[in-house]
C-alpha cells in the first residue's frame, strides 16, 4: 500500500537504544500498545507507557497514533495549514506601506538582498491594490482578499515573521520543518508523534494537495527519522480519498482477510530475522490502519450530502474555487473526525510567486480567498474554531524593490501571516515592518517561534517534544540554536 506504507530509505539510527526493550515483547502485546490492532489488540493499557516515555524524553520504541497525554493544557486540539506556496507579497496584500508609493521610482537607500537578477536598479515600486480597514479591529487587508478581509474581527495579523533563506526550496523545509535540510521530520509528523489522532481509524496528520501542484515534495510531510507511521497520508478531495486503499478488482468476501492473514505470518518470520526493524513494525501496523481506513475514509469524502449552503461557502460552484475548496472542505472534516494535523496545498497552476508582476499572484488569490474564508466560517458556525487553529502562511514574503518593471523578488526579512481561532487573539496585530516593508523591526516572529507557539497551544513544550536521533535529543524548534520561544503576545 503505497500511500501509508513506510518509505525504504526511512531508517532509525537509535534502535540500539532500545534492543532490549523492543525484543522482550511478542508481536502480539507490541500491537495491543500500537492500539492498532482488531479486536482485542485496540487495548489501552500500554498508552500510559508510551506517554511516559515521551514525558522522559525517549523514544516511542512501539510507534503508535493512539491519543497521547500532552506537557500542558491544551487551548486547541488540531492544526489546519493552508500552505501559500510561492512567497506573499506582504506590502500587496497584509502589510501596507504608504511610503513606498511615495518613493515610487526612487531608489533605495540601503542595497537589498536578492534572490535573483533583474533587481540591479534597486528601484522602490509602490503598490497599486487598495487596503481597507475592516471589521470593528481595523485591520487593514487588501483588495486581493477580500473573503478573508471579512474575518478580520477572527484573524490574528503577524507582520513580523522572518525566515532564514531566500530560495523556495529551503523557505519550504524552514517551514514544514523548521530547519533548511531535507530528512527532517515535518512538523505535522511532530504533532502525530506527540499527541497521536482522536480516531484510531484515520492517520494523525492528512496532506490534502493537487498531485501536480506547486510544491516541493513528500519531504513536506515526510517523518525524516521518526517512525514512518508519523508521516502525512495524502487524502484525495474528489473521487477515491486515498489511492491504492481498495484492490482494483472486486473480490470474494473474505479474500482480503485471507490475504492479510497470509502477510501476517510471513511478515511475523521475517521479524524472526530482523527483530528490532521498527520499519516492518510500522508496516504491519499501516495495513491494519488501512484496513479500517477503508470504511471511514469513505465516510468523509465527497460531497453529495452536504447542503447548499455548504457548497456556496466553499466555493464549489466555481470551477475556479472548486478544486480549493474541495480540499478546505475536506480538511474540516478531517479535523471533526480526529485529525490532528491537516496541511492543505493550492492547485497546480496558482502561485504567489510573482517575479514579473504581482498580477500573476492574482489568480491564486482569487482561487483559494474564498475557500480558506469559508473554511474559518464553517469551523466557527460549527463550534470548532476554538479548538481548531488555522494557519495561513508561505515561505518568505517579497521586496520593496521592483524586479524588472512590476515584479518583486523573494524576501526572507519580512513576511506576514494570519492564525484564526485555536486560542490566538481575535482582531489583532501583531509586530511591524520598517516603513517600506523590507525588514521586520518590532516583536520580530521567527518560523521556528511560530512553530513553538503552534505546539503550545496543543499542549506540547517545544524544547520537551525530544526524540533521540544519531546521539543527540532532536526537537523540532532547535532553541539552543534557533533560540524558539512562544510568542505570548498573539495568545488570548
Amino acid at each position: 500500500m503505497s500511500t501509508i506504507a513506510t518509505t525504504g530509505h526511512t531508517v532509525m539510527n537509535n534502535l540500539h537504544d532500545h534492543d532490549s526493550e523492543y525484543s522482550a515483547y511478542s508481536r502480539r502485546q507490541l500491537l495491543q500498545w500500537s492500539g492498532l490492532g482488531f479486536g482485542a489488540l485496540a487495548l489501552n493499557v500500554i498508552d500510559a507507557h508510551a506517554t511516559q516515555s515521551r514525558a522522559e524524553g525517549q523514544n516511542h520504541a512501539f510507534p503508535s497514533i493512539q491519543p497521547k497525554m500532552p506537557h500542558l493544557t491544551p487551548r486547541a486540539k488540531s492544526i489546519i495549514f493552508l500552505m501559500q506556496t510561492g512567497g506573499v507579497s506582504q506590502m500587496d496584500v497584509l502589510d501596507p506601506k504608504p511610503e513606498l508609493n511615495k518613493y515610487d521610482g526612487q531608489q533605495h537607500e540601503i542595497h537589498l538582498e536578492v534572490s535573483s537578477p533583474g533587481n540591479e536598479a534597486n528601484r522602490i515600486l509602490g503598490s497599486w491594490m487598495k487596503f481597507h480597514k475592516r471589521g470593528q479591529c481595523g485591520m487593514e487587508i487588501s483588495e486581493a482578499l477580500p473573503n478573508i478581509a471579512g474575518l478580520a474581527d477572527d484573524l490574528c495579523l503577524v507582520r513580523s515573521m522572518h525566515t532564514y533563506h531566500n530560495n523556495h526550496l529551503e523557505g519550504w523545509m524552514i517551514l514544514s520543518t523548521g530547519k533548511i535540510f531535507q530528512g527532517r521530520p515535518s512538523f505535522g509528523s511532530w504533532i502525530s508523534y506527540g499527541l497521536g489522532t482522536d480516531n484510531d481509524s484515520l492517520p494523525a496528520f492528512a496532506v490534502l494537495r493537487d498531485p501536480a501542484g506547486y510544491n516541493p515534495g513528500p519531504y513536506m510531510w515526510a517523518a525524516g527519522w521518526l517512525p514512518p507511521l508519523y508521516g502525512g497520508t495524502e487524502f484525495y478531495a474528489e473521487g477515491t480519498p486515498i489511492l491504492n486503499l481498495r484492490s482494483a478488482k472486486d473480490q470474494v468476501p473474505g479474500v482480503q482477510r485471507n490475504n492479510l492473514a497470509y502477510l501476517e505470518t510471513l511478515n511475523r518470520l521475517h521479524q524472526q530475522n530482523h527483530p528490532n526493524d521498527v520499519r516492518l513494525e510500522t508496516r504491519m501496523v499501516n495495513y491494519e490502519l488501512a484496513a479500517r481506513m477503508q470504511v471511514n475514509a469513505m465516510k468523509i469524502s465527497g460531497t453529495a450530502d452536504e447542503p447548499a449552503y455548504i457548497h456556496k461557502l466553499y466555493g464549489l460552484d466555481n470551477l475556479q474555487t472548486r478544486p480549493y475548496g474541495l480540499r478546505c472542505l475536506m480538511a474540516r472534516k478531517l479535523v471533526e473526525s480526529g485529525v490532528r494535523f491537516v496541511s492543505v496545498f493550492p492547485q497546480e497552476e496558482h502561485t504567489w510567486d510573482s517575479h514579473q508582476n504581482f498580477n500573476d499572484a492574482l489568480p491564486m488569490a482569487g482561487a483559494t480567498d474564498l475557500p480558506a474564508a469559508g473554511l474559518v466560517r464553517d469551523l466557527k458556525a460549527r463550534g470548532l474554531l476554538d479548538e481548531t487553529i488555522v494557519v495561513w502562511a508561505g515561505e518568505f514574503g517579497r521586496l520593496p524593490i521592483s524586479q524588472g518593471s512590476k515584479g518583486r523578488d523573494h524576501n526572507r526579512n519580512a513576511a506576514s501571516c494570519l492564525i484564526a481561532g485555536g486560542g490566538f487573539k481575535p482582531g489583532y496585530i501583531h509586530g511591524e515592518t520598517d516603513s517600506l516593508g523590507y525588514k521586520a523591526v518590532e516583536n520580530r516572529v521567527s518560523v521556528s517561534d511560530l512553530h513553538a507557539t503552534l505546539l503550545h497551544q496543543l499542549g506540547l513544550d517545544h524544547d520537551k517534544l525530544i526524540y533521540k536521533h544519531s546521539g543527540r535529543d532532536e526537537t523540532l524548534t532547535d532553541s539552543p540554536v534557533t533560540g524558539a520561544t512562544v510568542v505570548r503576545e498573539i495568545l488570548a
